[in-house]
């Protein structure tokens, strides 16, 4: 339950995905953040004699200025079965996409140009950023290889499913778990972690301009982990790895280096790596990172007493080119 003196809120399951699917329309602009776009567009998509299917809706990532991206969304309940329900629809999805490539275009444009504030961001990425119109926008998304990205937004994520949406496709599958309380007066509270909330997109600003400045997720290729002493030299140094962590299935591809932060007393990111190659870790739903050479010793990275970013309790993104300016660790992130 969630406590406070004035009210109480307790677990209140989604039974249906209509009720999912409403939740996920009330948080929208948080769950996926700023400069995403949620359709909830219901179409069947496929070419003819192929497979066919209807995604639950598409998320419109404009977050990258070099990177645009369409996510093909499935909104599930855990009680459905992981391996015959969830991952046969999210294969068939991919296959649905990659033979009807206008059929999907035609659904997003359609569904973009019948929302005033979806319209209105999607043109001024495109003026921005250099694309003649929509149109190309949309074709840069949609069209070529390697285009298709998966996600799954579900109540519960058990491991059985999260290790077969990491180890059964070779495109990406990201998951969001959104869960939901109710108090004794009919109210609801939503739990969820907003996409791709660990990449830093500032919100602290100062004469209008940003804090600290956020980095575009097609920068990335350099994760940070922390890691106490005893993992340090056992793994990171004498097995030139580092394993069972948690990453996103979309940023994997973009992954070229990794940093390790030391933690207390000597609160600094020491120590830099090429990766060789990510695997899933045993079977299990993390991931090993194995190292192209040693780690090689660099200039501390230190921690800013009070600064704006704190020691790092979990992997964090960044680029190398961050790494190799940075002085401290708030110009590291």
């Amino acid at each position: 339950m969630l406590w406070g003196k004035e009210i109480q809120y307790h677990e209140a399951p989604f039974e249906l995905e209509s009720e999912i699917e409403d939740a996920i329309l009330e948080v929208s602009s948080v769950l996926f953040g700023k400069n995403r776009i949620y359709l909830d567009v219901k179409k069947k998509i496929g070419a003819k004699g192929k497979t066919k299917n209807i995604p639950d809706g598409y998320l419109i990532d404009l977050a990258s200025s070099k990177d645009p991206r369409v996510y093909v969304v499935e909104n599930e309940l855990a009680k459905h079965d992981p391996l015959k329900h969830i991952a046969v629809q999210i294969l068939e999805f991919s296959l649905s996409f990659e033979t009807s490539p206008f059929k999907v275009k035609s659904i997003v444009k359609d569904e973009i140009v019948s929302n005033k504030s979806a319209l209105s961001m999607c043109q001024t990425y495109a003026t921005t950023n250099n694309y003649e119109n929509i149109d190309v926008l949309l074709e840069r998304m949609i069209y070529g290889e390697d285009r298709f990205n998966a996600m799954v937004i579900i109540d519960e994520l058990s491991d059985e499913l999260e290790k077969i949406l990491i180890s059964r496709f070779q495109f990406p599958v990201e998951i969001l778990t959104i869960e939901r309380y109710r108090s004794q007066n009919g109210k609801y509270l939503f739990k969820f972690v907003p996409f791709l909330s660990d990449i830093s997109m500032s919100e602290e600003t100062k004469n209008g301009k940003p804090i600290i400045s956020p980095i575009d997720p097609s920068d990335i290729d350099t994760i940070v982990v922390p890691a106490r002493d005893e993992g340090f030299e056992e793994v990171f140094l004498r097995e030139n790895r580092w394993w069972e962590i948690r990453l996103h299935a979309s940023m994997i591809p973009k992954i070229k280096y990794i940093a390790s932060y030391r933690v207390a007393p000597i609160s600094a990111i020491t120590h830099i790596a090429p990766v060789a190659s990510i695997e899933q870790w045993k079977d299990s739903n993390k991931y090993v990172v194995n190292f192209a050479k040693a780690a090689e010793k660099i200039k501390p990275i230190e921690l800013v007493p009070k600064g704006l970013i704190k020691a790092p309790q979990n992997l964090r993104y960044t680029s190398k080119a961050r790494i190799d300016c940075a002085k401290n660790l708030d110009e590291a992130f």
